[in-house]
C-alpha cells in the first residue's frame, strides 16, 4: 500500500536537486525511497547524499506530531543553511492522524521568509498505484508553485523538459541535444531539476515529454491553464529519438539543427552499434521492466540491437503501457502482467531467455535461476539515452550475455562433468564463434569506445550558437522587437 507515496516522492520529488526532502513520518518510510535509483545531480548529488525524516514515534501518533515536524523544519534548514527550498511529504502515519502540514510550512515560512516549501500529501494507503502518486504530485505543484517565480527568459525557443528523472544521467544527454540546437530548456520536471526553475515552468513555449505515465498530468495542466502545448517525445533508439528530436525542431523551425545533430551522433555510433547487433542476433531477452520502458523497448531493441524480446511484464504497468508494449512486440511474446516469484520462474523455465532486463528485486530470483540480468530501473553503466547511451545499452546486454562468468554458472559441480580441454575464455571468444570478419566489414565496426563518464563533461558546455542567439533575442526585446 505503499506504492502511491512511492510513486510521488520517489519518482517524482526526490530527484529536484537543491531541495531537502523531508517524509513526516516514521523513519522506514524516508529509508523505503532513499538510494534505490541513480537520481544524479550537477551540485554534487546532494539529494542522494542525504535522508530526512520526522522519525514519528508511538507518542508522537497519540498526541500529534505538528510541533515535531515545525521543529524538524527549522533543524534541516539550520543544518543545510545554503539550501532554502524543501519538499515536505506526508506518510500513512501523519496522514492518519490529521496533522495539518501545510499549516505548518506556512508558518515557517512566514518565520524564515528566505526559505519555500512545497507540500505533498500522497500518504501510501491512498491506493495501491505509483501512478495515483505522480497524480497527486503533478497536480499539487502546479496548484502550490508553478507562477511563484518569474524565470530568466534568454531565448527565443524556450520548453520544459517533463517526466524525466536523469537515472545516471538520462536527461543531461537529452538536454545536450537541445542546447546544440539552440533551445533554452526552461526547467526539468524533476531529474536534476532546480526548485525555483520549476517554480517558472508558465514561461514556457512547449512541454517535450518523455514519460507520458508520470507527468503527463502536470503537461495537461499546463495546457489548460497557460497554453502550452504538449508532445510526446522517446529519447531510447536511434530511430525514435532522432524523429523526436525531428518533431522538437519542426515545432520552432529548427530542422537543419536538428538534422546536423542526428547525421553527426549517426554516423559516429552507428558504427558501434552494428558490431553489438551482429553478436546478439537472436538472443532472447525478457522485458520486465516498469511502465514506460515496456513500450519504449519492445520493439526498437529488436531492429537496433537484434535481441529477440520472448516476454513483457510489468508491475505497476497500466492498461495502455501493455496495449501499446503488445503491439510493439513481434509475435509470439508472451506478456504477463504483475507476476509473482513462482509465476516468473515458470515463464524462465518455459521461454528459456539469454537474458532478462528488470529491476533489482527480480533481479535477485533471475540469478537464482542462473539467467544474465540487467537492472534497467537504476542503470548498470547508463546513461541509455540519446545515440552513445543506446550503445552503451547494448554493450551491457553483450557482457551480460558473454560473461564467462555466468557461462560457467550453469555448471553444477556435483554432478556435471567440466571440460578440461579449454583454458579460461573471454567474452569476444564466445561471441564470435560463428562471427566471420572479412575485408566488407567496415574499420569502424568495433565495441564501445566511449568514455566511463560521458555527463560530467557536458557540464558548463558553451554552446556557441545558442550564445548567438541569446544575445541577438535580448537586443531585439531591448530595441521593441519580438
Amino acid at each position: 500500500m505503499r506504492l502511491r507515496f512511492l510513486g510521488a516522492k520517489h519518482v517524482i520529488g526526490a530527484p529536484m536537486k537543491d531541495v531537502i526532502h523531508l517524509c513526516h513520518g516514521p523513519v522506514g518510510c524516508t529509508y523505503d525511497t532513499w538510494h534505490t535509483k541513480r537520481y544524479i545531480s550537477d551540485n554534487d548529488n546532494f539529494q542522494l547524499k542525504y535522508a530526512w525524516a520526522t522519525d514519528m514515534k508511538e507518542k508522537h501518533v497519540v498526541f500529534g506530531a505538528e510541533k515535531l515536524l515545525k521543529q524538524n523544519i527549522i533543524d534541516c534548514f539550520k543544518a543545510f543553511p545554503d539550501i532554502k527550498r524543501m519538499s515536505i511529504y506526508q506518510t500513512c502515519a501523519s496522514a492518519l492522524i490529521g496533522d495539518d502540514m501545510n499549516a505548518v510550512a506556512k508558518k515557517v515560512m512566514e518565520e524564515m521568509p528566505d526559505v519555500d516549501i512545497f507540500v505533498c500529501n500522497a500518504p501510501g494507503f491512498g491506493g495501491p498505484s505509483q501512478s495515483g502518486g505522480h497524480h497527486k504530485i503533478n497536480i499539487a505543484w502546479i496548484d502550490q508553485k508553478v507562477g511563484t517565480f518569474e524565470p530568466e527568459v534568454t531565448s527565443k525557443y524556450v520548453i520544459n523538459y517533463v517526466g524525466d528523472y536523469n537515472i545516471q544521467g538520462d536527461a543531461e544527454i537529452m538536454l545536450d541535444y537541445f542546447q546544440r540546437m539552440g533551445i533554452q530548456i526552461l526547467s526539468t520536471f524533476t531529474g536534476n531539476g532546480s526548485y525555483d526553475d520549476l517554480r517558472g515552468m508558465h514561461r514556457a513555449q512547449l512541454n517535450v515529454l518523455e514519460c507520458a505515465r508520470s507527468a503527463e498530468y502536470i503537461c495537461n495542466e499546463l495546457k489548460k491553464r497557460y497554453g502550452i502545448p504538449r508532445l510526446d517525445i522517446d529519447g531510447f533508439g536511434f530511430e525514435p529519438l532522432s524523429v523526436s528530436l525531428m518533431k522538437v525542431a519542426m515545432f520552432f523551425g529548427l530542422e537543419k539543427e536538428a538534422k546536423a545533430i542526428i547525421d553527426e551522433e549517426t554516423a559516429r555510433w552507428r558504427p558501434e552499434l552494428n558490431w553489438y547487433e551482429k553478436r546478439l542476433k537472436g538472443k532472447k531477452v525478457c522485458l520486465w521492466p516498469g511502465g514506460s520502458k515496456l513500450w519504449h523497448w519492445a520493439h526498437v531493441i529488436e531492429e537496433e540491437i537484434g535481441v529477440k524480446v520472448v516476454s513483457v511484464y510489468s508491475k505497476f504497468g497500466h492498461q495502455g503501457d501493455f496495449e501499446k508494449g503488445v503491439a510493439r512486440c513481434s509475435e509470439g511474446a508472451l506478456a504477463i502482467d504483475d507476476p509473482n516469484e513462482l509465476e516468473g520462474l515458470e515463464a524462465m523455465e518455459m521461454l528459456k531467455p539469454d537474458i532478462i532486463l528488470t529491476g533489482v528485486r527480480p533481479g535477485e530470483v533471475v540469478k537464482k535461476a542462473r539467467i544474465p540480468y540487467m537492472n534497467i530501473h537504476a542503470y548498470h553503466n547508463g546513461p541509455y539515452k540519446g545515440f552513445e547511451g543506446w550503445v552503451r545499452l547494448a554493450r551491457d546486454i553483450y557482457n551480460a550475455i558473454y560473461s564467462p562468468i555466468h557461462q560457467l554458472s550453469g555448471l553444477d559441480i556435483s554432478k556435471d562433468e567440466r571440460p578440461t580441454d579449454k583454458g579460461f575464455l573471454t567474452r569476444r571468444m564466445i561471441s564470435d564463434v560463428d562471427i566471420i570478419e572479412d575485408e566488407t566489414t567496415p574499420s569502424s565496426e568495433q565495441p564501445y569506445t566511449g568514455e566511463y563518464d560521458i555527463v560530467s563533461k557536458l557540464r558548463g558546455k558553451i554552446y556557441s550558437s545558442s550564445q548567438k542567439q541569446e544575445k541577438e533575442y535580448i537586443i531585439g526585446v531591448v530595441q521593441g522587437g519580438t
